[in-house]
């Protein structure tokens, strides 16, 4: 599943021979954490996310990701675009990534870091445009401004001047023909594939950076690019969704609960697989975009949903919210039933409905309650959820 956010300026031009590189193979020690930094959230949606939807008018974009991380790549991202398992160092993730370009008629590549989330269109642009003119490389960098000092011991113990320096950043663009020669000659040893080039004597056009293009390295950063977002934004628009869902028991032995499978002595009715927690959901968020509920978006009466799981609606749903520039905040789902037991299972419920929309799953509540017997829940003759979901962003 790809995700895709709000573009914050016009989106960069699409390119046929161009391709995207997008590393994300590290593991990001610097920023803490349970998760590596590229696989964090950032206001609702990962990092890594964020990046990739930077990207969208390109066709063709590959991302490198740590062999450890591919199932949840393929969770979240396959489909839209082109997974590769990383090396042990970004030189032998980046080589990877473009061994996989060779011959597919891309003439370009730009290489990003998979931690650089906030990079505008127009950065993006600038590299394109030095591309277009005949430029072998270009790469965004930002001159120093400040004074640069040398230290030891927590002490200066010199100065350096500051001129004709640049701080780095990416998208760095190149032929790619070149760029895969200079890394199979090596380059493990190098900062980053600009001195790849440097060292076979290809100038490298500088184009303008932003100090918003920032690679988040340290807790704090999360903190900044959250406030560069709402400053985008112009401030926060909040919305706020509730869904509801009944569906009756029938012949079967088993139900399908938040996207779980339990066994049960009966089944639960539905044209799709019946998934009342789940449909309750995707209609929360729905709801909270003014877009209707779920026979709106997958009518009843179309025979190709019939018996179709529930996660297709979910994943829709949390699409679209990204689509109209909403991150998910949370979501809360209140299952109504005397059986079966839903606690043993709530755990994987949150952690199932949390992938297919692509958040955390600290984001999510999955909890159930009965009806002391009372009416068609009391009398199991079905189940019923409620839910509630929170959408942050907007345009």
């Amino acid at each position: 599943m790809a995700y895709r956010v709000r573009m914050e300026t016009a989106p960069a031009p699409s390119r046929a021979d161009v391709a995207v590189l997008i590393t994300a193979a590290g593991r990001g020690e610097r920023m803490g954490g349970d998760l590596p930094k590229q696989w964090q959230a950032l206001a609702g949606q990962p990092v890594l996310a964020r990046s990739i939807a930077a990207f969208d008018g390109f066709g063709r974009v590959v991302v490198t990701v740590a062999p450890a991380d591919m199932d949840r790549a393929i969770e979240l991202l396959g489909g839209r675009v082109t997974l590769v398992a990383g090396g042990a160092s970004r030189a032998e993730s980046v080589r990877a990534g473009l061994e996989v370009l060779e011959g597919s008629g891309i003439t370009h590549v730009l290489i990003h870091d998979g931690a650089r989330p906030l990079v505008s269109a127009a950065v993006i642009e600038a590299v394109v445009a030095a591309l277009d003119a005949g430029a072998v490389a270009a790469a965004p960098g930002l001159a120093v401004t400040d004074a640069l000092w040398r230290g030891a011991g927590g002490v200066v113990t010199g100065i350096a001047a500051r001129e004709g320096l640049f701080r780095a950043q990416t998208p760095q663009g190149f032929q790619l023909a070149a760029i895969l020669a200079a890394h199979r000659e090596g380059g493990a040893d190098a900062a980053d594939d600009v001195e790849l080039m440097q060292r076979r004597g290809i100038p490298v056009r500088i184009t303008p950076g932003d100090e918003d293009n920032l690679k988040l390295t340290w807790p704090g950063d999360m903190a900044r690019a959250e406030r560069i977002l709402a400053e985008r934004r112009g401030g926060m628009d909040v919305r706020l969704g509730n869904g509801y869902d009944v569906h009756a028991f029938g012949p079967g032995d088993r139900v399908f609960l938040c996207g779980v499978e339990l066994p049960h002595d009966r089944g639960l009715v539905g044209h799709s697989d019946a998934d009342v927690g789940m449909h309750a959901l995707t209609d929360a968020i729905y709801g909270a975009l003014a877009q209707g509920d779920i026979g709106r978006h997958f009518p009843p009466s179309d025979p190709q949903w019939k018996g179709a799981a529930s996660e297709i609606f979910l994943r829709h749903a949390a699409d679209l919210a990204r689509d109209m520039g909403y991150a998910i905040g949370n979501a809360d789902v209140t299952l109504i039933a005397e059986r079966p037991k839903i606690g043993p299972h709530a755990g994987a419920m949150q952690a199932r409905l949390a992938a297919i929309m692509g958040i955390e799953p600290g984001r999510v509540s999955v909890k159930a309650t009965t009806s002391e017997r009372l009416g068609f829940v009391g009398r199991e003759e079905g189940i019923a959820a409620i839910a509630t979901a929170t959408l942050i962003g907007g345009r």
